[in-house]
């Protein structure tokens, strides 16, 4: 063999050890990004420690993965607990039994290898099954190795929601929306607590439902004050911002921050999966300022219902960048999949004209862009458009695709209140 050709040889095995190596580097799943399932009671996951307090048998530590790579893949967990303890750990149809020991430091446990056959997500689970002192195990995180680490997608993050998405609604710029209608339909199932389901968002606000807690549900309105504090609404200018001018019967009404600042309504009512909800927007603008008021129809009473009107200062606009959004607000369970229909959307002109909504551009937020959630998505089913998000199943939609629907073209009948 000649010197080149030797060189050559010798280039080819240093390229070849180095893709061996850069597939088989280890990589570790935080511990913060567990979610314990059916739910977070008797252990806490921490944002700074990861999983700790673990003292209940009856629920499991799950992490989640996408592997872009079918092959071998060795999983370990960086974990401590203050006496002996056992647990289970299940991944890829493969289960072992190990024993986590006590100390105060944390240690890389082997735990298990597998071949992964597919590309897709997996889940590794740790089920509790001994232990001799207060907690099976602390887990500050999972360590995994081999060929199918190459391009693993998870969550690097402590923010345990899953992606929001959206339906954008182009209207076009010579148009003044002065009213805003939409319906929302959940189906049954997919009203996860923790769920924000929009309807009529706008540059200003947006309206919809919630599911704040086991036993409570929300028809929720806000609208942002102007300028651009982002959490605090007493550094918030009194001329920045908005005022409320009226509400409904038991709506709730305050000012909010942590999300920019603004005026806040919401009204506690039971909404129902699988029923069909109402929503309608109405804007008035004065001067720099525009008036914007929010009406739910009320399936129970055959009645629509003020929910709040709130004037916006620096403004004086029409409604524009219409839109929708499924948003999953809650840390906990942002690993179970919710899904909302959104449908028949129409907008008024302030001269009288109706349009019907029937085109909706995708977008996402920050965690889908970032490539931190996969599992996303919407479309177009039986006449309605629908968002989904979590559950860790592949995504169907990427940002900037247009979905349609068939026109229905009937405008919705409306007959307000008059006060």
């Amino acid at each position: 063999m000649n010197r080149s050709g030797y060189s050559f040889l010798l280039l080819g095995l240093l390229a070849t050890s180095s893709l061996v190596k850069a597939q088989s580097a280890e990589v570790v799943i935080p511990g913060f990004t567990a979610y314990a399932v059916p739910k977070e009671a008797g252990v806490n996951i921490s944002g700074r420690q990861g999983v700790v307090r673990w003292t209940d048998s009856t629920n499991a530590v799950n992490f989640y993965f996408h592997a872009a790579n079918a092959g071998p893949l060795k999983i370990g967990l960086q974990a401590k607990s203050d006496a002996p303890a056992k647990i289970k750990v299940l991944v890829n149809g493969t289960e072992k039994v190990i024993s986590i020991p006590n100390g105060s430091d944390y240690t890389t446990i082997p735990v298990l290898q597998t071949k992964l056959k597919t590309p897709g997500f997996y889940t590794i689970s740790l089920k509790g099954i001994e232990k001799q002192g207060n907690v099976y195990a602390d887990i500050k995180g999972v360590t995994l190795e081999g060929p199918a680490t190459k391009d693993i997608q998870f969550n690097p993050k402590p923010w345990r929601r899953s992606a929001s998405v959206h339906l954008n609604y182009p209207v076009a710029e010579e148009k003044n929306v002065e009213w805003f209608y939409g319906e929302i339909r959940v189906p049954e199932g997919q009203d996860k607590l923790g769920t924000y389901f929009m309807s009529c968002g706008f540059h200003r606000g947006y309206f919809g439902m919630q599911v704040n807690g086991p036993q409570e549900r929300r028809i929720i309105f806000s609208v942002w004050d102007s300028g651009k504090e982002p959490d605090d609404r007493s550094k918030v200018r009194y001329e920045d911002q908005v005022t409320l001018l009226a509400k409904g019967d038991s709506v709730v009404a305050s000012g909010f921050g942590g999300e920019g600042t603004g005026g806040h309504s919401h009204w506690v009512y039971n909404w129902k999966a699988g029923e069909t909800y109402r929503f309608l927007m109405h804007a008035v603008p004065v001067g720099t300022t525009t008036q914007y008021t929010a009406y739910f129809y009320v399936p129970e009473h055959k009645e629509w219902k003020l929910i709040a009107s709130f004037r916006a200062p620096k403004d004086g606009k029409y409604m524009s960048h219409l839109y929708s959004f499924l948003e999953n607000f809650s840390f906990e369970n942002g690993y179970l999949a919710r899904k909302g229909f959104f449908g028949n959307h129409w907008v008024k002109t302030d001269t009288g004209e109706w349009i019907e909504l029937t085109k909706a551009r995708f977008t996402n937020d920050a965690t889908a862009r970032a490539g931190d959630r996969l599992d996303f998505g919407g479309g177009s089913e039986n006449g309605w458009f629908y968002l989904w998000t979590a559950g860790f199943t592949p995504a169907n939609a990427k940002l900037g695709d247009i979905f349609e629907r068939p026109a229905g073209g009937k405008q919705p009948e409306i007959a307000l209140p008059k006060f």
